[in-house]
């Protein structure tokens, strides 16, 4: 499956893989990470059970703390 993740293209990943597992794949944080897929947000209590499909596009934000 190939998805396009902050603009740049991301191939060879198992098929029905969802939100959670993508992020655990790139080894991200959940705690401080907002996700839109396809112009739409994923809320955080559905990372586990969204589903992605091949051609998917996604922007994923960390939020930094500071002062």
């Amino acid at each position: 499956m190939y998805l396009k993740i902050n603009g740049e293209e991301v191939g060879n990943l198992p098929e029905g893989m969802t939100v959670g597992a993508l992020l655990d794949h790139l080894q991200l944080p959940r705690q401080k990470i907002a996700v839109e897929r396809n112009l739409e947000i994923v809320s955080k209590s559905t990372f586990d059970t969204a589903s992605l499909s091949d051609g998917d596009r996604l922007e994923i934000i960390h939020f930094i703390g500071g002062g």
